[in-house]
């Protein structure tokens, strides 16, 4: 999952429990608030009658209860302006018939759902009334009672809550709209560096990224960056490294075809001369079992001198040095094919102007085609082998060897295999800068090197 998704994803989470908590406050507040408005209205009551106690009291002389209490004319429009809706005041002691005082409750608030009905007195309990004297220096003056009405608490506190939630909603989902839009805005940088890595994958070590504002991302940035130089000079030693020692491996078969040629070649054409002249000694005094032994090293010998050449030819300079790569190619072909009648089909095709292609990337190309000519003749049971090359011209200007068959074999097996062939090619093709890919083909195996000519 992408990290803008997951932070997102938090985030909302993070609203969602913000906005659950804002609920909850909301529903409690809501609900206690008619505990509030109880207690105001108890207290507005209580006041006003209080005046109207004292004013009585001074204007009659008189001081006894049952004149006094309850107040007279105290059910009046001003003291319904007085108390909260949804609350009830009664005056006690209440005389006989007498109802309480409550204010307006009919349509306030939106009717709650039953489930909130439920519930919210459930965990929030109930309301409880409210007493308050209505002079503290005077009790036989009475008290006032405010008792709050239990639908419209529950009616008033939903229609507060949707109200909150509202709000909330709006700013929720605004917050979470406008964070989002920051996150990926925060992250955006982030795909650069995805992308700069990608390139150092495919050996472009060398990757400029853009200054990020961010330090974190800085830092990342500069490490990246720093991470493609090393290992970019790592790669230039080693390819430099590998060149010496395919260039000192070169010269050490070299020296060593030299002294095969002069040492082994000379001796076996002294055997060879020795066994024909014991031949033909032989022949003449009428020896035939020596005659015989001697033919027999004369052909022991032309075995060897033929082992020898073929090793000669192995060892001593590549034929691109020579012919050019086009016609060293031909000519390998050509040597496999006549070697014998039952050798599997090979194929050549040569695609793209290869005139002009000479030095290491022409030893690589060839060293690459006769290894895996070799593996697949000598390895394998193929019937038909195809060698394609190909000149990829334009920018990409690079060399494409690839060598098909259809002998079977697991090309996953192959491809682990540390054997000298292998693993020569595979350096050579290192050291030219290219790539090499050992697959699987409809039939057989397919192995592929791309050289770039441009190095």
């Amino acid at each position: 999952m992408r990290l803008v998704l997951q932070l997102v994803a938090r985030l909302l989470l993070i609203v969602a429990l913000c906005l659950g908590a804002a609920t909850v406050w909301a529903t409690f507040d809501a609900y206690r608030s008619v505990d509030r408005a109880t207690a105001a209205s108890a207290q507005r009551v209580a006041q006003a009658l209080q005046g109207l106690y004292w004013h009585e009291l001074l204007l009659r002389s008189s001081r006894t209860r049952e004149h006094l209490v309850p107040v007279p004319e105290w059910r009046t429009l001003e003291t319904m302006k007085l108390i909260s809706p949804g609350v009830c005041v009664e005056f006690q002691p209440a005389t006989a018939f007498e109802k309480p005082l409550c204010g307006q409750s009919q349509g306030i608030g939106r009717t709650p759902p039953r489930w909130f009905a439920a519930v919210v007195p459930t965990f929030l309990g109930s309301h409880a009334e409210v007493v308050r004297p209505v002079s503290p220096r005077a009790a036989a003056a009475g008290t006032v009672v405010a008792t709050p009405d239990e639908a419209a608490a529950i009616s008033l506190a939903w229609e507060y809550i949707l109200n909150v939630i509202d709000v909330a909603l709006l700013m929720a989902a605004a917050i979470a709209l406008l964070a989002s839009l920051a996150i990926a805005h925060t992250l955006a940088p982030a795909q650069a560096i995805v992308l700069a890595l990608q390139r150092v994958a495919r050996g472009q070590y060398r990757t400029k990224l853009p200054r990020f504002r961010s330090m974190e991302l800085g830092m990342i940035g500069g490490a990246v960056e720093k991470l493609g130089s090393r290992l970019e000079e790592s790669v230039e030693q080693r390819a430099a490294l590998t060149r010496r020692l395919i260039e000192i491996r070169d010269d050490e078969r070299r020296a060593l075809a030299r002294e095969l040629h002069d040492e082994f070649g000379q001796n076996l054409s002294a055997i060879l001369a020795f066994a024909n002249t014991i031949e033909t000694a032989s022949t003449k005094g009428g020896d035939h079992g020596i005659a015989q032994d001697a033919r027999m090293i004369s052909q022991a010998t032309h075995h060897l001198m033929a082992s020898l050449r073929d090793a000669l030819e192995r060892l001593r300079h590549p034929l691109p040095e020579e012919l050019g790569l086009e016609a060293s190619l031909v000519n390998l072909v050509d040597s496999w094919r006549s070697q014998s009648a039952t050798q599997p089909t090979i194929q050549l095709d040569l695609k793209g102007d290869l005139t002009d292609i000479s030095g290491p990337a022409a030893t690589t190309a060839y060293r690459v085609a006769q290894e895996c000519l070799t593996n697949a003749l000598r390895h394998g049971a193929a019937r038909e082998i195809s060698l394609h090359v190909e000149r990829c011209a334009g920018e990409d200007d690079a060399l494409r060897i690839r060598v098909e068959d259809d002998g079977g074999g697991d090309a996953a097996r192959v491809a682990r295999s540390a054997g000298f062939g292998l693993t020569g090619i595979r350096e050579r093709v290192a050291a030219a800068g290219g790539s090499l890919s050992i697959l699987p083909a409809s039939r057989g195996l397919s192995v592929a090197a791309t050289i770039p000519l441009a190095a």
